[in-house]
């Protein structure tokens, strides 16, 4: 009988993994001490110092402290990530401006800044401000330089190329910023669709930090959704996987095209449509008819108690979720983007009990917690994450 031999790791890949291990706990833990990384990793005490010296030779831990210093004795020396090692940046670029946040590389936010764009603005003018204000922010963050940028921005992201594919009605200042931000920094530039960087931030720090499945359904100007299934963003063999602004939703004669979604779930759901019904039901909205709009609708009417309104744009909710929650069942939907933030609890509670009495999928329905700087946050924690596999990674 033959004896399948599993080859033992080499030397140099037992280090890279020992190192990983121990630069992962410190990430999550903070600082600790060397006996108390060889507790957590099992590690013998020589190998625990091995890993202690190599990590401080590359920069990556620091001496940060000590442990016991209200005792008598010798303390013991406590280990942390140099948060200073590398700096990344999180965009989140929206058809009426961009905001930008420059972090550490344990994630920590060092500088913000924000600017508002018209929505006719020029291409070219737009790019060079944009580019400005992050070159701006950094500095303010005290970093010379940049390791890793992700950018949230609406629209599909082509797998193929990583740049944004050409749609109507949004600006074309978004994919450009992208081209020219990977060109002149010669840098990682990370590009997602906000909806999907929204849903990380959820995860990571909000509704669904015990969620390894959901589904976010934003809810602004637009409509959209993420899918995350096993612990994994799933963004479709085109990237348009949650574009569920063009599902179909009035029947014959009112469906959307390839171009325009008039007529699918954003016509129900988006933010001139909820304006337009609050003030079908004598609630204020601005004629803006944009996201804040709809979500101060929103608000207004759960203050004042507006019964009808609130079950009418619960109903629409819902039955874009039930077409959702029938295709991919995902047990959780959260609510978010500026009307789901508006809606809170009460708008989710509603919901809940109108996708129970059409869906016989059991789905419980959560309001967003990050935010209104959820597409921001999902952004450096992207960056971050980016960030961290190439560092810690040894000989990188």
């Amino acid at each position: 009988m033959s004896v399948i031999r599993t080859p033992s790791a080499s030397p140099s890949t037992a280090r890279a993994i020992n190192d990983r291990l121990a630069l992962d706990l410190l990430q999550r833990e903070g600082p600790l001490t060397a006996a108390q990384l060889k507790t957590s990793t099992g590690l013998s005490r020589p190998t625990v110092a091995d890993l202690v010296e190599r990590l401080q030779d590359a920069g990556l831990i620091a001496i940060v402290g000590e442990a016991g210093a209200e005792r008598r004795g010798p303390n013991a020396k406590l280990y942390g990530i140099v948060a200073e090692r590398a700096y990344l940046a999180g965009l989140d670029v929206r058809t009426h401006g961009m905001a930008v946040s420059v972090a550490d590389l344990l994630g920590r936010t060092r500088a913000e800044a924000s600017l508002p764009f018209d929505l006719d603005v020029d291409t070219e003018l737009a790019v060079e401000r944009a580019i400005t204000l992050l070159e701006t922010t950094t500095a303010e963050a005290g970093a010379n330089e940049l390791h890793t940028i992700a950018v949230g921005a609406p629209g599909l992201v082509d797998p193929a190329t990583g740049g944004l594919r050409p749609a109507g009605g949004l600006p074309a200042w978004h994919g450009k910023l992208v081209v020219e931000l990977r060109r002149r920094l010669g840098i990682p530039v990370l590009l997602e669709n906000e909806v999907n960087l929204a849903a990380a931030a959820e995860q990571r720090l909000g509704a669904a930090r015990d969620r390894d499945t959901f589904v976010l359904l934003w809810l602004g100007y637009g409509v959209g959704a993420a899918v995350v299934l096993d612990g994994s963003l799933r963004r479709g063999a085109s990237g348009g996987a949650g574009e569920i602004g063009f599902l179909p939703m009035l029947g014959p004669g009112r469906l959307p095209t390839a171009t325009d979604c008039d007529g699918g779930f954003h016509t129900l759901a988006g933010s001139a449509a909820l304006c337009e019904l609050a003030r079908a039901h004598g609630i204020p909205a601005s004629p803006a008819d944009d996201a804040e709009a709809a979500a101060a609708a929103v608000g207004y009417a759960i203050d004042a108690g507006a019964e009808e309104f609130l079950d009418i744009v619960a109903e629409r909710i819902a039955i874009g979720s039930a077409a959702v929650t029938a295709v991919l069942d995902p047990g959780c939907v959260v609510l978010g983007g500026e009307v789901g933030r508006a809606g809170g609890d009460v708008l989710a509670d509603r919901v809940s009990r109108r996708l129970a009495e059409i869906s016989p999928l059991r789905t419980e329905v959560r309001a967003g917690t990050v935010g209104g700087s959820a597409v921001l946050e999902g952004a450096v924690l992207t960056a971050m994450g980016a960030a961290q596999d190439a560092l810690f990674t040894p000989g990188s």
